[in-house]
Formats: structure tokens, sequence, C-alpha cells
């Protein structure tokens, strides 16, 4: 950062939740934002673009590994989590002693694992959540932005690198919010995503049919309300507020949108059903905690990617 300024974000990940942040970016100056991608990606987008919302943006994109760059401000991190691994290693080379990483993953311990890699210093805590983005080969259509999460672990006063991202948001038009509490910010995520990410691709429901089918509501609040009595007995402070904030985010949303986890059993692509139901099932374990609807859940949807795209 210059005099507490982002100059420049670098973007690792191009699907459905990069893409559209990258465009706000993009939109706001064509200059402050790079994807991150490897040489056969950057080929096929630099033929072929990526269309957001039936317009086409040219990024420009920076080779893995190319460390002739401008230093990178801010990462943001917008992979799968099994994509992790290999996103960390691809970030490397442009870290320097003043980049900020964040990471949009799903889940609950991401920030660590990529800190125990680059250190902890350069990581702030953050997600997404709301947005209903819907890729489809290079074309992203999305209703609703969403908002990104994001902070230090406290944020009763922001941050300088809080601060300039802030700044950063306000000028691309991304919405955002700063929790003071980003712990507990992060559990309530978890508890949604447990709930309708899994329960949307087992059922093969877009938001919609959770806004007006009782009986598939009523299974997305029993799954996540599993991760509500761990969130309880782990100290995590999340009560039924969050669950009432995550109902009225679901009754927003496009009700023709589709979960991430649907999406990927669609297109036959491995889902993060581990970072959801099995992290869920290991937690229980830890605080002797029944989770059987998750047990459930986990072996339907193991089942549903063993069989291949979902027509």
């Amino acid at each position: 950062m210059n005099n507490g300024q982002i100059a420049t974000t670098y973007i690792l990940g191009l699907g459905a939740l990069g893409s559209l942040y990258a465009a706000h970016l993009y939109d706001m100056n064509p200059a402050s934002v790079r994807i991150i991608a490897d040489a056969d990606r950057i080929a096929r987008f630099n033929k072929e673009g990526i269309t957001i919302n039936d317009k086409r943006y040219d990024f420009t994109y920076v080779s893995l590994g190319d460390e002739v760059q401008a230093p990178a401000d801010l990462i943001i991190i917008a992979v799968k989590a099994h994509q992790l691994a290999r996103a960390i290693d691809d970030i490397k080379p442009f870290v320097n002693q003043d980049t900020t990483v964040i990471s949009l993953l799903n889940g609950i311990s991401s920030e660590e694992i990529i800190g125990a890699e680059i250190g902890m210093e350069h990581l702030l805590y953050a997600y997404g959540v709301g947005m209903d983005a819907v890729r489809t080969g290079n074309s992203v259509n999305y209703q609703f932005p969403g908002w990104i999460y994001f902070g230090e672990k406290n944020n009763e006063v922001y941050s300088e690198r809080v601060a300039a991202i802030k700044t950063l948001f306000e000028k691309a038009a991304i919405p955002f919010k700063i929790p003071v509490d980003m712990q507990r910010a992060l559990w309530a995520k978890f508890m949604m995503n447990t709930g309708i990410n899994q329960v949307s691709a087992v059922l093969k429901a877009p938001y919609g049919v959770f806004q007006l089918n009782k009986g598939a509501r009523q299974l997305m609040v029993t799954a996540a309300n599993e991760v509500l009595t761990i969130g309880k007995k782990a100290g995590i402070g999340i009560d039924q507020t969050d669950m009432d904030a995550f109902l009225h985010i679901v009754d927003g949303l496009n009700p023709a949108g589709k979960t991430s986890m649907l999406q990927d059993i669609e297109a036959g692509r491995q889902s993060e059903l581990d970072i959801f139901a099995g992290k869920v099932i290991a937690l229980g374990k830890t605080f002797n905690i029944p989770t059987p609807v998750n047990e459930v859940l986990f072996s339907v949807i193991r089942a549903m990617e063993a069989m291949g795209p979902v027509n």
C-alpha cells in the first residue's frame, strides 16, 4: 500500500465469485486489477474473454511464477477448497512485506491454512455471502453481488489495512460489511453454507425452493442447526439471531439462482463437501454433539459426486 491506499489487486480464481468482483474493480479502474492464471487459461481468456452480465471483460492476466509485476497490495483468493494448496503456491511470488491477502473460500479454516504458509501477518478474515451469480462456461450472470465480509478478528477500531480495503470497495461499488467479531461472522456463514449449499445439491433446488417450500426450508434449517449447536458448545457466540439473519438473506436472493455446490454437482465437479458436512461431523465428534443430518447429507452427496454430472 502507498499512503494507506490499495493501487493493485490480484485475484486468483475467475469463477462466479472472482469474476463478479474482478468486474467491479475493472469498471472502477482497468489498471487496478490483475488475474493470476496459468498459461493455458490466459490464452483461452485472451481469445474468448469473460462475459459478465452480457459485458465482455478483457482483464490483464499474470502468468503463474511471473514476478516481474507491480507489487500486489491486495490478493483475493476465490478458488474452491480442494484447490487451496495449489493456490497458496501460486500467490507466493506476488506476496511482499506489505501485501494483504483475503480468502473468499467457504468454511472456517482457510485463513489459518494460508497463514501457515505465507505468514498470518498478511491475512485478514473474509468471506462472500448473498451473491447469486451463476457461471456457464466463460459467462457469468447475477442480479445481486452479495457482500464481502472482512476484517481483523476484532474490528471495534479499524486497522490501517481494513480502512484501506474499505476505501477500495467503496470506490469499486463492492458491497461489504465489517463485523466487530469476525470469528462469529465466519461461523454464521459456515452455518448458512452447511444448510443451503448441501440441501440444494441433494434436492437440485434453486434459491426459490427454499423461499417457498416448507419441507426444503426445514431440512436446510435442521442441517444448519447442527452447526449452531456446535458453535454454542465451542463458545463462538452464534445464536438464533444469526439463524434469523441467514434466513433473511436466503429470502432476498434471486429465486432462479443456484448455490455453488449445486452448480458443482450439476457440472460433475468435486464439491466442497469435506469443509461442510465433513467438518461438521468432525466437530460433532470433538464436542460430543450428534450430527445425524450432516452425516446423511455427506453420504448422499458423496454418492452423487460418484455418479457424475446430473441432468
